[in-house]
């Protein structure tokens, strides 16, 4: 493989996610390790050398615990693959796009930008299967009457023109936003929703207003503060019933209003490879998107490609 190889970071795990409430009596997923190893690999898509020691995937901190599942599943195939979430979907797809990894994990779709940026690489995504952002708030605030949330309000909130819960029909309580660092997935998500196809403002200026990076920070930062708001994966808060996912414009974020892409912060994940994957690359994403593969989607709260009308 070309390139200085990268640092491989544990992916993040969490207890027995799910898109939505009806799914919690699902079963839950066997944690992942960040480092997933097996024998030799034998062949890489791409640019990627053949005869490499291992094929790397890295990228969106939501696509990384099926990527995860998927690898440790096809260990008995003799592939040793990596799994890592580093810099989130920007980060893998710029590495991909340097030669440094074979697969890119995104939560967002490719831009014009990407492949300005990398003229020399051929883009080729799959999308693997769709996920919810959700706009998460605290069980506190939610049950002082806070369940739905226009975008006008969505937007004042972020923007930190809305300070206090009690402006939009919840508890006398000072707003916390967690927001995303640029370059993730979830945030161009919720930009998309706020602003279209507008450059969204610079960060308010404001001591109750940070930026995290992936979704089990967001989560933990979420729990631990009151009043908190932050855009994260809805199936990140399964099994945490002091986080509530509010309808956006009246739209809950339900399997039918995701699969029919009513709910507006519905988003495709993907595997992004240089040039049509060959050899044990090909093979890793036709497992993932195979009947099997797909069923690792489902205990992550994700939708399958089925689900999507794929």
């Amino acid at each position: 493989m070309k390139g200085t190889p990268m640092s491989v970071i544990t992916t993040e795990h969490r207890k027995a996610p799910s898109l939505l409430t009806a799914r919690r009596k699902r079963s839950g997923y066997a944690a992942s390790a960040g480092l997933l190893l097996a024998a030799l690999l034998t062949g890489c898509a791409g640019s990627a050398k053949a005869g490499s020691s291992a094929l790397q995937a890295s990228g969106s901190t939501t696509v990384a615990p099926v990527a995860s599942d998927a690898a440790e599943a096809l260990k008995s195939r003799g592939l040793k693959i990596t799994v890592a979430t580093q810099g989130g979907s920007a980060g893998g797809i710029s590495q991909l796009g340097s030669g440094q990894i074979e697969v890119a994990l995104s939560s967002k779709p490719l831009s014009d930008e990407d492949h300005k940026a990398y003229p020399g690489t051929d883009f080729v995504p799959t999308q693997i299967g769709a996920d919810a952002v959700g706009i998460i708030i605290t069980k506190e605030v939610a049950d002082a009457g806070v369940r739905s949330l226009t975008k006008e309000q969505v937007k004042g909130l972020f923007e930190g023109k809305i300070t206090n819960w009690s402006a939009v029909g919840g508890p006398d309580l000072k707003v916390f936003v967690y927001d995303k660092e640029p370059g993730r997935g979830t945030r161009e998500v919720l930009d998309k929703f706020v602003y279209g196809d507008e450059k969204p403002p610079a960060p308010p200026q404001s001591g109750n207003y940070a930026v995290v990076g992936g979704n089990l920070e967001t989560r933990n930062k979420l729990k631990s503060t009151r009043g908190s708001i932050a855009p994260l994966s809805t199936g990140f808060i399964e099994g945490h019933d002091d986080l509530v996912a509010v309808a956006l414009e009246g739209v809950t974020p339900s399997i039918e209003n995701v699969a029919s892409t009513k709910y507006p912060m519905t988003r495709p994940l993907f595997m992004i490879t240089d040039g049509k994957p060959q050899g044990a690359v090909k093979e890793y994403i036709d497992y993932v998107v195979s009947a099997k593969g797909q069923k690792l989607l489902t205990p992550h709260g994700y939708l399958t490609r089925e689900q999507m009308g794929m």
